[in-house]
């Protein structure tokens, strides 16, 4: 038996997209309340001048990287989904593994803490794996429209859009002055769990279906 989708019904488990596409947007929240909380423990942060970057240094580091690396298994649980539920084509295939990929990379950018606190020693990759991380969030929400698009046409509009929003509004983020770039950091990341929920709705709307 097949579904609206024409993928074989047997080979889904909605209980375990459900489970991961809940925890999806879980750990979306747990990120941003981990955010506000050190914003108020963090002594002399501005949260307006100050990137999420100055807040995951130092003695409270421990704080944002809990959020941190709660969005990376975000980001992990997208891609199980998207290889559990494959709708189909090669961009679905692709973005699938980068959202695999994006998820490594947010874990990276928590536990080499080599950033907000002027580190030098060895060598030092935050600045690629930002370079790597704007990249597949420009990329990554266009790749899963046409697959999305079975399920949900207001889905895949919705991912189109925030591939358009994400492209014309990181660059921007490398030329603002270091008084206001916290605070558009934060508009940035908005857009980023933007992604993770349109994707983790998705996939919560078509197991529901199934059930």
């Amino acid at each position: 038996m097949r579904d609206e989708t024409g993928l074989p019904e047997a080979n889904l488990r909605p209980l375990f997209m459900i489970s991961l596409g809940s925890y999806a947007l879980l750990g979306c929240i747990l990120f941003a309340i981990a955010i506000l909380i050190a914003d108020f423990v963090v002594p002399d942060h501005n949260w307006i001048a100050d990137t999420i970057s100055d807040l995951g240094a130092g003695k409270y580091e421990f704080i944002v990287d809990i959020g941190i690396y709660a969005f990376a298994a975000s980001l992990i649980s997208i891609a199980l989904l998207a290889a559990h539920d494959h709708l189909g084509g090669w961009r679905w295939s692709l973005g699938a593994v980068g959202f695999a990929v994006l998820g490594l990379i947010v874990f990276l950018v928590g536990a080499r803490n080599e950033y907000g606190d002027n580190d030098s020693d060895g060598w030092i990759i935050h600045v690629y794996l930002v370079y790597a991380l704007g990249l597949l969030m420009a990329l990554l929400p266009w790749a899963m429209s046409r697959g999305a698009a079975r399920i949900s046409s207001n889905a895949s509009r919705i991912l189109i859009a925030i591939s358009i929003l994400w492209s014309l509004s990181a660059p921007v983020f490398f030329f603002l002055p270091n008084d206001i770039d916290g605070i558009y950091e934060r508009y940035l990341g908005l857009i980023s769990f933007f992604t993770v929920g349109t994707m983790a709705w998705l996939f919560i709307r078509h197991a529901i279906r199934l059930r």
